[in-house]
């Protein structure tokens, strides 16, 4: 059951339309290759370790995840469908897995 709702969510954020700030937001983030090549060096810890930090927070699945370039350095954004089915966004900062608030 919570499979369904993980992508019927994944579904409806891929076809909304992002906004201005959205899109100019995703522009900040790095590619696949970029991404590997930061854990790879130690700028960014792995993926894995961004997940239990927001599990441990917000009860949930992520649905999506992106490493991006803030003005505070590498962050993880990532989106998750909480039990109760909110949509939240959940930063998290990528050189030391630490939770970011106000995100």
């Amino acid at each position: 059951m919570i499979h369904a709702r993980v992508l019927v969510v994944a579904l409806a954020l891929a076809g909304a339309a992002p906004d201005m700030a959205v899109a100019a937001d995703r522009k900040a983030c790095l590619t696949p290759d970029q991404r590997r090549a930061a854990i790879a060096t130690h700028k960014a810890v792995p993926l894995t370790r961004a997940v239990r930090t927001v599990k441990a927070r917000i009860h949930g699945e992520v649905v999506h995840a992106r490493l991006c370039e803030r003005e505070k350095g590498l962050v993880y954004v990532l989106t998750v469908l909480a039990r109760d089915g909110k949509v939240t966004q959940a930063m998290v900062d990528a050189t030391d897995g630490r939770w970011l608030d106000g995100s």
